[in-house]
């Protein structure tokens, strides 16, 4: 008997193994398809793929034309899910957003049927969210942090695999409405790319060249998308992800840092008025595990923190009047609190 149990043992050991390997081929082929078509923004794919592992929501600010929506079409395109764009605008409503009821007549009489609006779906372009008023702008708030909608009282669930990709314009002030910071801290991160270097941007030219010329070949078969339920695997195996006591007090200690900047002393103290909350620290936690899996690895190290917490907690501190004028970005500020607290 104690063989036979062994034995069991070690074949489940080894089918949870397979699961493993098999979730995380697939997230690294998804990752390698994306690659492909989205040239020299390396860093908002590999944040794309984090923000789907944690389950959380991105806000993309760049310039325009950095392939943001790009990148989020060919993660649709290359992973078994539903996209709906949504173009902000000044005049956009809510129920544009979540959808309405609307009434029908029917053999029965007349009765009022709910619509789904473009936010049922598995992946959500908040395209120039800052250009439409507040009110349209709260109704993502729900969905984004509940996974539901309520309309006239009845409550819809999202989908398993939701996430919301919203995009801003830094440089256009005009026409549009700051994002209120209480939704701003509802996105799990905010990622900010730049421009591509010289070689890639030649390499880009190249693509578009190549994708203008092609000509789709009859019977040609493009390789099945990856199955939503690879996320979702790859999902229940970050909570076997390791965070040992003191990776945890590091993550707690630079959330810290940002609520009692004094204890540092200056420049710190006089940069942040307010600091992160605790989503900050719930944000860099989920992230730093999904760095860790996508690097291969079951345990968080410093470094997995660090390469996450800019986009975790950009967003997330309230600058002083003083670092404004000066022209310290929130980047600057969170490098030097990592210069500052030590990893224990």
């Amino acid at each position: 008997m104690p063989d036979l149990r062994s034995s069991q043992l070690k074949a489940a050991t080894e089918q949870e193994g397979a699961k493993s390997s098999a979730a995380r081929d697939a997230v690294l082929d998804l990752k390698a398809r994306i690659g492909k078509s989205v040239l020299g923004q390396d860093h908002l794919v590999e944040s794309m793929l984090i923000g789907l592992l944690a389950n959380g929501n991105l806000l993309i600010e760049s310039l325009p034309g950095l392939a943001k929506t790009r990148a989020v079409k060919t993660l649709a395109k290359n992973l078994a899910a539903d996209l709906s764009r949504v173009q902000f605008t000044p005049d956009l409503l809510p129920s544009d957003v979540t959808g309405a009821e609307i009434y029908l007549q029917t053999e029965k009489g007349g009765q009022f049927q709910f619509q789904k609006g473009p936010i049922f779906a598995n992946l959500v372009l908040a395209d120039e969210i800052n250009r439409a008023p507040a009110k349209v702008q709260s109704a993502l708030l729900e969905a984004m942090e509940e996974r539901q909608v309520t309309v006239a009282g009845k409550t819809y669930k999202m989908p398993d695999l939701f996430m919301v990709l919203a995009t801003e314009n830094p440089i256009e002030q005009e026409g549009t409405y700051p994002l209120p910071e209480a939704q701003l801290d509802r996105f799990l991160m905010h990622v900010v790319i730049t421009y591509p270097d010289e070689a890639t941007e030649g390499e880009i030219i190249k693509l578009n060249r190549a994708e203008n010329a092609r000509k789709p070949e009859a019977g040609a078969a493009e390789p099945p998308p990856v199955p939503q339920q690879a996320v979702l695997d790859a999902r229940g195996e970050l909570d076997g992800i390791f965070v040992s006591d003191l990776a945890q007090k590091y993550i707690v200690d630079l959330i810290y840092a940002t609520r009692f900047p004094g204890r540092y002393g200056e420049p710190l103290s006089k940069w942040i008025q307010i600091g992160a909350s605790p989503r900050g620290s719930l944000a860099i936690d989920r992230c730093a595990r999904a760095r860790a899996w996508l690097d291969g690895q079951d345990f968080v190290t410093p470094d997995h923190i660090r390469a996450v917490i800019h986009d975790c907690l950009r967003h997330r501190l309230i600058l002083s009047y003083e670092a404004v004028s000066q022209g310290i970005s929130p980047d600057q500020v969170i490098d030097k609190i990592t210069e500052l607290v030590a990893a224990a």
